[in-house]
């Protein structure tokens, strides 16, 4: 096993380990350990929500989250070397949920999948599903299973939801002006345009005193992608990948976090993922001066996982860029694919599935969204693929119609 340089006692909050993650972007952050580059290490996480979300059968716990305290990233690790300019070579060796252990926090044989509520920070299709809403899921080796969602089994793409190396100064500013710049364009949006710095909630990993306060007011929250890479949650980010990460500060300082035991593309509830703490193993290179080699200068690339589910068979639904109401909309590749995942929650219903069922399923399960057409005006078009393998029933269409059926009933808040 590589050596643990980020240790997490899955038995404590966050805000209480022996070294603590950070839940916010900052250059002073001080790395934990410093490594040379070809180093091979496990950093142990915990989940997004610090145990908060609990295995039982109602979603208040869902409904009552505070998006404040995530996500808490182990790390930072610096590499030996690095420098701004350079590509920091990560490869994703191994990730799992936490090992040998069974409990009461996700990672610990289980993990959940949510509805998050149009009040607290919503989802791809929040004024549909304003409500929340909670999935279970128990893991069986690399398969996962539901209560909630009885009738589906699927192997999970194991991947962190987040990994990135820490911006540098001018960057951070960067980020908090565009921002910034956005919510003042609707400042009373519910949910938000964006989520803009806030102390409150943050961890900072070992910065204390009058640093800690200075950056608690400036560090940029970690909830979304931004040219570190960050909050990507792409599930081909699974074992056998190789990402090329931006570097802006001396040593890169790197960070991951989020595991997800499996995603279907777009994380479309927000809370799509099957969250859990666990572990990540990773090796480390570098790039001298790849960003500006490879013109890598703006965002990561990566090679996808070598390890993942082959689905041979696929039902595929299809949305245009014409919204709920019936209005065209010029090329909009988001309307088309917020238009595809209706088209396929309506078609589980047909099955005995509720929508929000068929939601949080489509937001876990591994299905594979893509955009299939952009040119052809006005209309993009959109595509979801869900993998026909992952029911015990049969849902291609036929003569004999939909097998609808007794489907129980996901997690509710009251």
């Amino acid at each position: 096993m590589p050596e643990v340089l980020f240790s997490i006692d899955q038995s404590r909050s966050f805000y209480d380990q022996a070294v603590p993650p950070h839940n916010r972007w900052h250059p002073d952050i001080p790395p934990v350990a410093t490594v040379r580059p070809g180093t091979e290490f496990r950093l142990e996480c915990r989940e997004w929500f610090d145990g908060t979300v609990h295995n039982d059968d109602s979603a208040n716990d869902i409904r009552d989250l505070d998006l404040s305290i995530v996500h808490p990233l182990s790390g930072p690790i610096a590499v030996e070397g690095a420098q701004p300019g350079d590509l920091l070579v990560v490869d994703i060796l191994d990730i799992g949920p936490v090992p040998q252990e069974t409990g009461p926090v996700a990672g610990q044989g289980w993990g959940y999948t949510g509805i998050f509520a149009k009040a607290n920070g919503g989802g791809f299709l929040t004024e549909h599903f304003p409500d929340a809403y909670k999935a279970i899921w128990d893991f069986h080796g690399q398969i996962a299973t539901s209560r909630h969602l009885p009738g589906v089994r699927f192997t999970g793409i194991t991947h962190p939801g987040l990994i990135g190396t820490a911006p540098s100064h001018d960057l951070l500013g960067r980020w908090n002006a565009r921002e910034a710049e956005l919510i003042a364009t609707d400042p009373d949006r519910v949910p938000p345009l964006a989520l803009p710095p806030d102390p409150q909630g943050a961890i900072l990993g070992m910065l204390e005193g009058d640093a800690f306060e200075r950056a608690a007011r400036e560090a940029a929250r970690t909830q979304p992608p931004r040219e570190n890479g960050g909050n990507q949650d792409i599930k081909n980010l699974t074992r056998g990948a190789r990402i090329f990460l931006p570097v802006y500060v001396e040593g890169g300082k790197l960070s991951a976090g989020d595991l997800h035991f499996s995603q279907g593309d777009g994380e479309i509830t927000f809370c799509g993922a099957i969250e859990m703490g666990g572990y990540l193993d990773l090796g480390v290179d570098l790039i001298k001066d790849g960003m500006q080699a490879y013109g890598v200068t703006t965002n990561p690339v990566f090679y996808p996982g070598n390890v993942e589910p082959r689905y041979s068979e696929f039902l595929t639904f299809v949305g245009i860029s014409v919204d709920e109401d019936g209005r065209q909309r010029y090329l909009d590749s988001q309307v088309a694919y917020r238009r595809a995942c209706l088209n396929a929650i309506e078609y589980l219903t047909k099955f005995g599935y509720s929508p929000e069922q068929a939601y949080l399923l489509l937001g876990a399960a591994p299905i594979e969204g893509r955009f299939s057409g952009v040119v052809d005006i006005p209309n993009s078009c959109a595509t979801l693929y869900l993998p026909t393998a992952i029911f015990d029933f049969d849902i291609r269409p036929s003569g004999d119609g939909p097998q609808s059926a007794d489907r129980g009933s996901c997690a509710r808040s009251s």
